[in-house]
């Protein structure tokens, strides 16, 4: 078993582009197990950040988490 490594890619136009430098030879083929964000997860961090919110505010929010 080789290297396990977790790192988060963004999929733009069809390329999952890496958010982070990993180490790898030029060529070098890989295995990849994908597993979207879940929106709790993003909105997690900000619970009671801002205090009290509105449903619009939260309906913002939901969708700026979707939408990395």
């Amino acid at each position: 078993m080789g290297l396990l490594k977790v790192i988060r890619v963004k999929y733009e136009k069809g390329v999952l582009k890496l958010l982070e430098p990993v180490e790898l030879e030029e060529g070098e083929e890989l295995v990849i197990f994908i597993r979207k964000r879940r929106v709790s997860e993003v909105l997690e961090k900000y619970v009671g950040m801002f205090g009290r919110a509105s449903v619009e505010e939260l309906k913002k929010y939901e969708e700026e988490a979707q939408a990395q």
